[in-house]
């Protein structure tokens, strides 16, 4: 299993896809989470030089995530280009809004793209992130300066599956008590794509307005975390009762507790932080858009911008039997999920 930056998020699946399919010898190679952009075009020097000895090996299956590239991997390890080949998804760069000042760069949108073409079958989370990336290749390519559309491309439409990243199950310690059912959760990475902006805006509006709620914000803590938060953290003061990066064993239980999760992202692709606060009991509000209309039905969805979230949000505090009860995701589980996983890389088993 090749990750060429392993997230939280990257880790959770990859711990999930070796206990649960335990049947194969797995050998995990990754690389930490930082210097994305060499990261992304960079990745085989540093698999080849922090493991050439175990890429030297013979191996009959390579997982490798899309962010890998696994086109060049081949061409320096030729024998991995005998073992069946799987990518995973966890989103594309085809699809990833740019932040303030930066601007689209070709690499990142290569290396999808030929690790793609370089494998034998590819996995996405969502339908979402599936149809984003092959309309973004093909709208990548008409701006090239020589028309290019691989047939291989096409027929690769043929090998992908849907399958997310499922739910690992709830350690019989993690207590669920649902008793605080005016907290609002954000729980997401502290970065610009999952648009804080709008979440504190919204807040903030409330507060103003003289609505009572706890506030918890949790989450993956980046060493250039958007002003945002340092800024909504002495504004909104008053109603905060978490803050900042958590323990494994802190997050779930303050997940446990209940509440409202919220999601005001631009950039999502499978949402995995508000399936796990629902998975402990919180009541998701989400955006009409990218992957989570697969999800969630419309009752949990807001139509919309920060006007919208402000009123289901007023709604939901002013009248909580207006609130519907957690989604049901428990077919989003590893015990569920583990066939369809098995399926796609143990066919011959």
């Amino acid at each position: 299993m090749l990750s060429a930056y392993a997230a939280d998020s990257h880790r959770y699946w990859a711990r999930g896809l070796m206990a649960h399919l335990e049947t194969i010898d797995w050998t995990l190679l990754e690389l930490a989470p930082r210097h994305f952009q060499w990261r992304v075009r960079g990745n085989p020097l540093s698999f080849m030089s922090e493991h050439d000895a175990t890429l030297s090996q013979s191996f009959d299956l390579v997982v490798a995530t899309s962010l890998v590239d696994l086109a060049t991997l081949i061409g320096l390890y030729p024998h991995l280009g005998r073992a069946r080949r799987v990518v995973y998804f966890h989103e594309n760069q085809f699809a990833y809004p740019l932040g303030q000042d930066q601007r689209t760069r070709i690499e990142p949108l290569m290396v999808n793209l030929y690790s793609a073409l370089a494998a034998d079958r590819v996995l996405f989370n969502s339908r979402w992130n599936r149809d984003s990336f092959f309309d973004g290749v093909a709208g990548f390519l008409k701006k090239m300066p020589e028309r290019v559309m691989p047939t291989r491309l096409e027929a690769l439409k043929t090998r992908s599956e849907i399958l997310p990243v499922p739910l690992w199950s709830l350690p019989s310690s993690v207590s669920i008590r649902r008793d605080a059912p005016n907290r609002i959760i954000w729980n997401h990475r502290w970065e610009y794509d999952k648009n804080p902006e709008d979440f504190f805006a919204a807040l903030e509006m409330l507060s103003d307005s003289g609505h009572e709620f706890e506030l918890v914000v949790m989450g993956q803590v980046f060493r250039n975390a958007p002003d945002v938060f340092e800024q909504a953290r002495s504004r909104l003061a008053r109603h905060i009762t978490c803050w900042g990066h958590q323990t494994r064993e802190r997050y779930l239980e303050a997940l446990g507790k209940g509440g409202i999760v919220v999601s005001t992202a631009w950039h999502e692709f499978q949402g995995l932080a508000v399936m796990e606060a629902v998975q402990q009991g919180c009541v998701p509000l989400v955006p009409e858009r990218l992957c989570f209309p697969e999800y969630y039905a419309p009752q949990y969805r807001y139509d919309g911008g920060r006007d919208a979230l402000i009123e289901r949000l007023k709604r939901w505090l002013d009248s909580p039997e207006s609130r519907p009860g957690p989604p049901d995701i428990g077919a989003w589980t590893w015990p569920q999920m583990t066939a369809r996983y098995r399926a796609q890389l143990q066919p011959l088993a």
